[in-house]
């Protein structure tokens, strides 16, 4: 009797432990083990003369075995489908099972943390809605949203909400990433791919084809769960929000299908960036500079090199209030351009100033009125 508590108590604790500090492939081997030493003992004993007890210390182990594995089984099952119930609507299915890994990591609480935001809209969308049918423009949101969204979670990104045929996504939460930045801006390059092959289908369906904005900017926001007691969503606020929403608002000023800020430019040194302009946009004070990305820096043709180079020329000469060599700077790269309106712009601008000339502490840059 003795012995047989002794050997229940030992082999409790041991499986216990095994349970709690091992992986459930080592805990099956640790219980085979503890197994294999009671029928030792059982057999040395016998080999003496003295019947031992088998049977309790093998329900001990086996009992302590099956309790563990199914606790451990509920638990993080419970645990991926509530991970998977918080984000399983904004970040892609992988990234779920990466965090099911470590779900105590993850929270919807909120916090302050540097993320890059992306805003994109259809351009001239009313006019498109009125001219389909309620059916075929559902279907071809559909088709344009699916497409768009795939691409934003192949690149690591959270997708905040769509606003109609608006997309707003965000890099950097839930989970961490160190090229948050990177990651947005090759997610809004391959929106502008993936739109071309959208389009093809679109005109076999006999729809219009449709032009997208994009805007990308870098800053310090607020993520987490909002909202109010009847709806809450996991998503991101802030003056840097609001900032990347206004940025994806000058695409149509500009003429360009996607624009960054300069916070995103500094910590993406590796792509190349077409300068567009210094702005004040409308609701902001301090003025930003905002750019066009082109491809990575390696990748420059040497045209490319020299219209960059041009146009930087042409900006340094509108802010020293050169007239006469910026005009003849935009011109040339308005020439040569197959989108002219960002150099137009300069233009009607430097003929402004030209006749009526800017005050002495003009800084260069340009305030938007208008969202």
């Amino acid at each position: 009797r003795g012995y047989e508590i002794l050997a229940l108590l030992v082999s409790g604790c041991i499986m216990i432990a095994a349970g709690t500090f091992l992986s459930p492939f080592h805990t099956s081997l640790f219980g085979l083990l503890m197994i294999g030493n009671i029928l030792s003992f059982a057999y040395l004993g016998w080999s003496e003369g003295l019947i031992l007890p088998v049977a309790s210390g093998l329900l001990m182990v086996i009992s302590m075995f099956t309790l563990h594995m199914s606790y451990g089984y509920f638990v993080e099952t419970r645990g991926k489908k509530l991970l998977t119930g918080l984000f399983g609507q904004y970040v892609p299915p992988e990234l779920v099972e990466e965090m099911s890994a470590s779900p105590d990591d993850y929270s919807l609480n909120a916090e302050s943390k540097e993320l890059t935001v992306l805003f994109s809209d259809v351009r001239e969308f009313t006019s498109i809605s009125e001219n389909l049918s309620p059916r075929d423009l559902a279907e071809l949101m559909n088709d344009y949203l699916t497409p768009m969204t795939a691409v934003i979670h192949h690149a690591k990104g959270t997708i905040d909400k769509y606003m109609g045929d608006a997309i707003m996504a965000f890099w950097g939460a839930p989970l961490d990433d160190e090229a948050h930045a990177k990651n947005a801006l090759l997610a809004a390059m391959s929106m502008l791919d993936e739109l071309e092959i959208v389009n093809r289908k679109f005109q076999d369906k006999g729809w219009p084809a449709i032009e997208i904005g994009i805007g990308v900017h870098t800053g310090i926001m607020n993520v987490g769960n909002m909202g109010s007691e009847f709806r809450m969503a996991y998503t991101v606020l802030g003056d840097n929000v609001n900032l990347g929403s206004r940025i994806e608002g000058l695409t149509k000023v500009y003429g360009v299908d996607l624009v960054c800020s300069e916070d995103t430019v500094r910590l993406v040194p590796e792509f190349a960036y077409r300068e567009i302009d210094r702005v004040r946009v409308k609701g902001k004070e301090n003025p930003v500079t905002i750019f066009e990305p082109i491809c990575l820096e390696t990748n420059l043709t040497e045209i490319e090199k020299r219209e960059l180079k041009l146009n930087s020329e042409a900006l340094q000469y509108y802010r020293e209030q050169k007239w006469k060599l910026a005009a003849a700077s935009f011109h040339r790269l308005q020439d040569n351009s197959d989108k002219p309106i960002r150099y137009s712009i300069y233009l009607h601008r430097i003929e402004y100033f030209s006749a009526n000339p800017p005050p002495s502490d003009w800084d260069g840059v340009f305030a938007h009125v208008t969202k």
